[in-house]
């Protein structure tokens, strides 16, 4: 992504902060895996999000109206060895001359210069409660400006949450955003055609699991967006079961949950389909009136309908067809009011999509569900989830689970599904598995 974005979007937060104020945010850390290896990184999204800067052991700095530059990074100074056994890092030069930081400092010097940059300042937008570590230098520095009351020195009156302001302006994506966060649903679709094609009996979920992720690698995509979901049969039916390894049985249904994430932007699918490529009439039946709910309801996706609308009609969909097939009994509006569905359906439509898989921002405002607007992003996942064991129904439902997934992004007069590249009709789904 150009550093004009990050530029672009810097300007958003301080115009939001505005002049006598700051706000500060640390990267995330190297996390250990055990003994001299670690996890691998994964920056911070907000700190990513502002600076695009993608190491540890950094601190942003952002400074309204500040004469000397408003943005600050405190960072690693380049180190020959480091680079040599690890790879390049930005350093200080790096840092203004590559990442467009007004002025940057080592990392070390953050206690004796972050206090002067404190000082006077009206409130302190940070992640309150997120970094343990920065919520005890914050609090020192503070009290170390209060003991300067003297010379004229005044520290900061308030503190505000800076989640407040950026995960509403992270909520509405940008045109490069939505460039990126096409590319990791296309290559995510990819990657479910090809588990469908690559399915058969007798294979193990976590060999499923490796095509996936082979398609993700070899379309240059190294990052999972979240761990991958693949369950056959039974164990569609527990909603995060991720330990894939089962073996597949002939007869059942096979649930992926499984996507990647491009740029630090995620996708996010889901498709159900038979192991043995066709299903059978029961499977049909419950696969169906998950596809109806889900079409009926993206089409509540678009500007001004709330973000419940969509939940709310895949409800009444799903209940009016558990009703029909003989899962449920009653009329459907006290179903509905009494949330009879639930031992089936227990989960939201869907959640926003974005640098995380469940993304920033409020899905209500004063109390009400939000109106949908143009560049927000959000997932549609109706589903139906029978245990083996659920004795109400009849044996035939039994061990079921089906959900299907799809990324929607709001547009101007409607709704794009940026995940269109798998296929999830009955028909196109064992055309593709038989031909396969």
């Amino acid at each position: 992504m150009k550093q004009s974005e990050f530029k672009r979007r810097r300007k958003l937060l301080m115009r939001q902060i505005g002049e006598g104020n700051i706000a500060i945010i640390a990267s995330a850390t190297q996390r250990i895996r055990n003994r001299d290896v670690d996890y691998p990184f994964r920056q911070d999204s907000d700190f990513y999000y502002l600076t695009g800067f993608n190491e540890p052991d950094s601190l942003a700095v952002f400074i309204p109206g500040r004469k000397q530059g408003e943005y600050i990074i405190f960072c690693r100074e380049f180190d020959e060895q480091k680079a040599l056994w690890e790879g390049a890092h930005a350093g200080l030069e790096g840092a203004t001359e590559s990442f467009g930081a007004d002025d940057s400092f080592p990392i070390t010097d953050l206690d004796d210069i972050l206090p002067g940059l404190l000082e006077n300042k009206e409130k302190v937008y940070y992640p309150m409660g997120r970094d343990s570590d920065l919520d005890h230098h914050l609090l020192e520095w503070m009290n170390y400006l209060r003991n300067q009351s003297r010379n004229g020195i005044s520290a900061p009156a308030e503190l505000v949450s800076l989640e407040q302001v950026l995960h509403e302006i992270r909520l509405f994506k940008s045109a490069a955003e939505i460039r990126l966060m096409r590319r990791a649903a296309e290559i995510s679709a990819r990657a479910h055609v090809r588990a469908m094609k690559k399915c058969v009996a007798g294979r193990y979920e976590y060999q499923i699991e490796a095509e996936i992720i082979h398609e993700f690698y070899q379309d240059g995509l190294r990052a999972v967006a979240y761990p991958s979901i693949v369950a056959g049969g039974e164990n569609a039916c527990v909603l995060h079961y991720t330990e894939n390894k089962d073996r597949l049985k002939a007869g059942t249904l096979l649930l992926i949950d499984a996507a990647a994430e491009c740029d630090h932007y995620a996708a996010d699918i889901t498709r159900t389909f038979p192991v043995s490529g066709k299903f059978s009439n029961p499977q049909k039946q419950l696969y169906q009136l998950v596809l109806d709910a889900q079409y009926a309801a993206i089409e509540k996706v678009k500007p001004g309908l709330s973000w419940n609308e969509a939940h709310d009609t895949a409800v009444e969909v799903l209940t009016k067809g558990l009703v029909k097939l003989g899962l449920l009994k009653g009329p459907v509006s006290r179903l509905i009011k009494e949330e009879k569905y639930k031992p089936f359906f227990m989960h939201r439509i869907g959640h926003w999509l974005g640098m995380d898989v469940h993304d920033v921002g409020d899905y209500k405002l004063d109390k009400q569900w939000r109106i949908l607007e143009p560049g927000m992003v959000l997932t549609i996942e109706p589903g139906l989830y029978i245990p083996p064991n659920y004795q109400k129904v009849d044996t035939r439902w039994r061990g079921i689970g089906i959900r299907i997934e799809d990324d929607v992004l709001v547009t101007e007069d409607g709704y794009e599904v940026l995940t269109d590249g798998v296929p999830k009709t009955i028909e196109a789904i064992e055309q593709l598995m038989q031909a396969g």
